[in-house]
């Protein structure tokens, strides 16, 4: 059995790193943006002049147009939006998509398609393009196209895994979302001073090339259609070895390679409803609590740069690098969230503890940001308390809704659920960078008053739902 166990343990395991390495790439792709933010308008009198530059009574001579107006964070939130939106819309269909399409030839079509666009976006610079349409454009196309990445992966995970200890796999897994942001942030800010471009067009090609991967090694489930199975001399029968024409078969001490024996398991279940999937116990509570905690995740994902940038008056490449603490927090607070709800078995009370802890940090952002070390203590905790939740909720929520008893077994629903849930919480990740575009010229504390609320309003809408 020794064998059997550990074959199947390699199966799982590569299967989570791979989805783990496709949603890092996702993720990755979109971080450039926040970070490219405070190049394309700067504050020119504190820049170096060229030398062959002469120009002298423009005090936007460093800015990239159209960005070089005082409308500028105006701008910024129109492309935020541009993709936030479009990501919202996109991902109620993007569910439904998954779960009638091979999810290997959907996920590799969405990291090819969000590789392109991404990598557009770039070319804008090399091309000299000052066009606010261009880049509103590329923004919805790639919205669109990464709609096919959390669904997909959340119902390949949920294939490979029981709920024993999902939470805390699921915790493990998702620090993917962090891992993407830091990345992307640090391959950006390396780029982001000399050529700002290739911020994008470097995450464009490495989420394609992920997406080359995934067309040749996924294997979406382990349990397909028909089930290769072992038999022991006890006479019991063993699926542990999914996927394969062949099973090893001991004789006499001795192993050897035979023919499996074949066994169907199902037919092809029908695709839950939209309206059938809203009906699952906690789903919308779930949805809504996910709309207030993704709007203050994104809105730290999108503009926590620039604040950084103008309140402690870093340049780009270090306010980038800052950032990234943010991240690190929510890695650590994302695995304690799964960890404390698997021992507990309450997601949901996990979640409220989480956000109400949250609710003074983000205070504390508002008046404790003098010293360097005191920005960082911040960051990390933020990160912890506020991803936590969003990470839980996404990941081992979605996963255990998806397979609620109710469904009977449909094991197609887990993609149309996660793809409610976080077609929810999407329209707070666009709602939050929009509404920080807006209330930012009244002052940055304005800002997190507003975070604070979102917070609130999360863990109340939280109190609707079933305490597991």
């Amino acid at each position: 059995m020794s064998i059997f166990f550990s074959r199947s343990f390699q199966y799982r395991g590569f299967i989570l790193f791979l989805t783990f390495l496709f949603y890092t790439a996702y993720h990755l792709s979109r971080k450039p943006i926040s970070i490219v933010k405070s190049e394309l308008h700067r504050n020119c009198s504190t820049v170096i002049r060229p030398a062959d530059f002469n120009i002298t009574d423009n005090a936007t001579w460093c800015d990239w147009a159209p960005f070089d107006q005082d409308n500028y964070k105006t701008l910024f939130g129109v492309l935020d939006n541009s993709f936030l939106v479009a990501y919202a819309i996109g991902m109620f269909f993007s569910g439904m998509f998954g779960e009638r399409l091979p999810l290997r030839y959907y996920l590799s079509f969405g990291m090819l398609g969000s590789g392109l666009f991404t990598c557009l976006f770039g070319l804008g610079f090399y091309w000299n393009i000052h066009s606010l349409g261009y880049y509103a454009f590329i923004q919805v196309m790639n919205g669109l196209m990464q709609t096919t990445g959390w669904p997909a992966v959340v119902a390949c995970v949920g294939n490979w895994f029981g709920k024993g200890k999902r939470g805390f796999i699921m915790g493990v897994w998702n620090s993917h979302t962090s891992v993407g942001n830091i990345l992307g942030s640090l391959i950006a800010g390396a780029f982001v001073s000399s050529a700002w471009g290739m911020s994008f067009i470097v995450p464009g090609l490495i989420i394609a090339s992920t997406g080359i991967l995934c067309f040749f090694f996924l294997v979406e489930s382990q349990f397909p259609f028909i089930i290769d199975t072992y038999t022991h001399k006890s006479g019991e029968t063993d699926p542990l070895l999914q996927n394969s024409s062949h099973v090893d078969r001991s004789v006499n001490g001795a192993i050897a390679t035979e023919p499996a024996e074949v066994v169907v398991v199902e037919e092809h279940p029908e695709a839950i409803s939209f309206c059938g999937a809203l009906s699952i116990p906690g789903v919308v509570e779930f949805s809504l609590c996910l709309l207030f905690a993704k709007l203050v995740s994104y809105t730290f994902l999108y503009w926590l740069p620039l604040y950084i940038s103008n309140v402690a008056h870093f340049e780009a490449k270090q306010a980038g690098d800052m950032s990234t603490l943010f991240d690190v927090g929510g890695i650590v607070g994302g695995i304690a969230a799964g960890l404390v709800s698997d021992y507990t078995g309450g997601r949901a009370t996990t979640c409220c503890v989480m956000l109400i802890a949250a609710a003074p940090m983000l205070h504390f952002c508002t008046v404790g940001g003098r010293f360097l070390f005191v920005y960082v203590g911040m960051l990390l905790l933020c990160g912890g308390l506020v991803n936590g939740p969003y990470a839980l909720i996404t990941t081992a929520v979605s996963a255990d809704l998806g397979t609620h008893e109710s469904l009977r077994g449909n094991s197609r629903a887990l993609s149309t659920v996660t793809a409610i849930i976080d077609g929810t919480g999407s329209i707070g990740a666009a709602v939050g960078p929009l509404l920080a575009g807006v209330i930012s010229p009244t002052g940055w504390n304005n800002v997190f008053y507003m975070l604070i609320s979102a917070d609130v309003l999360a863990c109340l809408v939280r109190n609707r739902s079933s305490p597991h």
